[in-house]
């Protein structure tokens, strides 16, 4: 028995035989001479080539945007744009007539030109885009073949392993089939895991070698909530699971039952629960799993897998359409946060040594304020649809914040000339993810309606861990007391001047930390929606009293760790339907 450790991106588990895939397709083919009279055949076989592959990405393209959601299926753009590259296809053709070799060798040596140019950019997520360009040409290549799909030998439930699973492979995917997937690469912002997450199966994605230490029919077990692949389980191993697996689906069967009642304490205290989204197409996961509301849309994805800027016209359809289905639960627009590992191939964004702490997010829209009014005046116009607010990312000083909301004022103007309505009292937050604001929220209070603490940023920000970094992973702890004390400090402030604080970090979807954070007084709690119903059942089962004492005693503690052992403990003595705070 072995067991190894990815990246989480899809809760579950799955027990099954591997199917582990193999790249069939190599992209280092020979030369083969052809006659002149040849060169004709092997054009038109290339042709042809792209028109198949132009077919199955545009009936895939169909089938996501049927069965999860447009926004979803316009990730295989970029792969039509690919297959529509005259300097592609006139490379492969002046190959072929000069040289007078065979297609796939033409082809095959163009691709890994654009494989190299992509390999040399300094830049994570255009990096992730080689992805595309590789599934496209292994698309075409499998055409020229004759060959069969990657999921065509899989004729049972199984679980999928892989070096990486390709968007559109991802897209293909049969649930009656693949029962889960594991990756050797991968982050939970690549296609594939947004994917997976759409799809709901358990996936864990950066398991490094995991092709290599699993053979076809191996047993394995894939825990999605932890990350964790077991290979070739003992039987008491296999068993745990097995009761896992039962536990798990009675605990979200009788979690289905809470959709409808609100996120109320034993002693009647009432606390907003929200979901974070990226896509428009996640509102469907969103009322199934009982959110009050949107706590944090991410809107730079509208930007991303693109070549140009969304229009206004554009925001404003995707905005007020969100505000709609939600309404009348709130729903807050997070302001472009571009930056980091975020970045687009229309703007003249430079190379910085450390992008985390460069020109992004709030920085960003200041400096580019054409971009910027464009989405503000996109979301006022929104806000006749619904109940929006809006909320800047990345606030570090007071100016930023007068800044922002002195631009905001120039679109309502501009809007009220032109006789567009808006709602005037739209609401204004901040997001508190610099150790500097939380320092100052005090001050920041006076100019907003609201607060929102942005707790992955605010932890690997205030510990000076960069919570992707493997070598240095035991250091990103929640619950060490720096980020207790500054996250008390903010609601504390914000309560102060009558303000509602919220959290939508990734920690707050721990049903043990959102009942710390309920004992800190925060208002609401937002994170991803497949996780609410657990903290749900978390919060309804204590008693505000409770976790105001257990917040109270956590305070107390000196590290992390002691933290953690505590509010797990305190949260399985409670519940025992969290023996492990899991």
């Amino acid at each position: 028995m072995e067991q190894l450790k990815g990246i989480p991106v899809s809760p579950g588990i799955a027990i099954a035989e591997a199917f582990v895939l193999h790249s069939d397709v190599s992209f280092n083919i020979p030369p083969h001479p052809i006659a002149d009279e040849e060169v004709w055949k092997e054009m038109a076989r290339f042709e042809d080539a792209l028109t198949r592959t132009r077919a199955e990405i545009l009936g895939i393209r169909k089938k996501i945007s049927t069965q999860i959601g447009r926004e979803s299926s316009d990730i295989f753009n970029a792969h039509l744009m690919i297959l529509e590259d005259r300097t592609l296809i006139e490379d492969v053709i002046a190959i072929i007539k000069n040289k007078k070799v065979n297609c796939e060798h033409a082809f095959s040596s163009v691709i890994q030109r654009y494989f190299e140019a992509f390999s040399q950019i300094d830049d994570d997520y255009l990096k992730e885009r080689i992805a595309d360009i590789r599934d496209i040409g292994r698309r075409i290549l499998n055409n020229l073949y004759g060959q069969e799909g990657a999921f065509e030998k899989l004729n049972q439930g199984g679980i999928v392993i892989a070096h990486d699973l390709s968007p559109s492979d991802t897209a293909m995917i049969d649930k009656e089939k693949v029962l889960a997937f594991v990756t050797e690469i991968g982050g939970p912002t690549s296609h594939t895991a947004i994917l997976g997450r759409s799809l709901e199966i358990p996936a864990v994605v950066g398991m490094d070698g995991v092709t290599v230490r699993v053979k076809n029919a191996d047993m394995v077990i894939v825990d999605g909530n932890e990350g964790i692949l077991i290979v070739n389980p003992d039987e008491q191993t296999l068993e745990k699971y097995k009761q896992e697996t039962k536990r798990f689906i009675a605990l979200n069967t009788e979690l289905d039952k809470l959709q409808h009642l609100p996120a109320e304490t034993t002693d009647r205290h009432r606390i907003i629960l929200a979901a974070n989204i990226e896509f428009h197409d996640e509102i469907p996961s969103v009322i199934a799993h009982g959110a009050e509301g949107i706590g944090l849309y991410r809107t730079e994805y509208l930007y991303m897998n693109r070549t140009d800027l969304p229009t206004e016209e554009e925001q404003y359809r995707a905005y007020f359409q969100v505000a709609e289905k939600i309404a009348p639960h709130p729903v807050i627009l997070r302001t472009l946060d571009l930056g980091g590992d975020k970045f687009l191939s229309s703007l003249d964004v430079p190379h910085e040594m450390n992008p985390f702490l460069g020109w992004r997010a709030i920085r960003f829209c200041l400096t580019r304020v054409d971009v910027f009014k464009t989405q503000l005046r996109a979301i006022l116009r929104a806000s006749i649809h619904g109940n929006l607010k809006v909320m800047y990312p990345m606030i570090s000083n007071v100016e930023e914040l007068r800044k922002a909301n002195s631009i905001l004022e120039e679109c309502r103007q501009e809007l009220k000339k032109t006789g567009i309505p808006f709602d005037p009292n739209m609401e204004v937050g901040a997001m508190i993810e610099i150790p500097s604001a939380a320092i100052i929220s005090d001050i920041l209070a006076q100019h907003v309606n609201f607060f929102s603490i942005g707790t992955n940023d605010l932890i690997q920000y205030a510990l000076a861990v960069d919570r992707v970094n493997e070598k240095i992973a035991y250091l990103y702890e929640p619950t060490h007391p720096a980020i207790l004390q500054l996250i008390k400090r903010v609601v504390e402030s914000g309560h102060r001047h009558k303000r509602w604080v919220g959290s939508c970090g990734e920690m707050s979807g721990d049903p043990a930390v959102a009942v710390l954070l309920l004992g800190l007084e925060i208002d609401e709690i937002s994170t991803s929606p497949v996780v609410l119903p657990k903290v749900k059942k978390a919060i309804r089962a204590v008693s505000f009293k409770a976790a105001r004492d257990i917040a109270q005693k956590a305070m107390q503690f000196h590290t992390g760790s002691e933290v953690r052992d505590f509010i797990d403990g305190e949260l399985g003595r409670i519940s025992r339907d969290f023996p492990a705070a899991k």
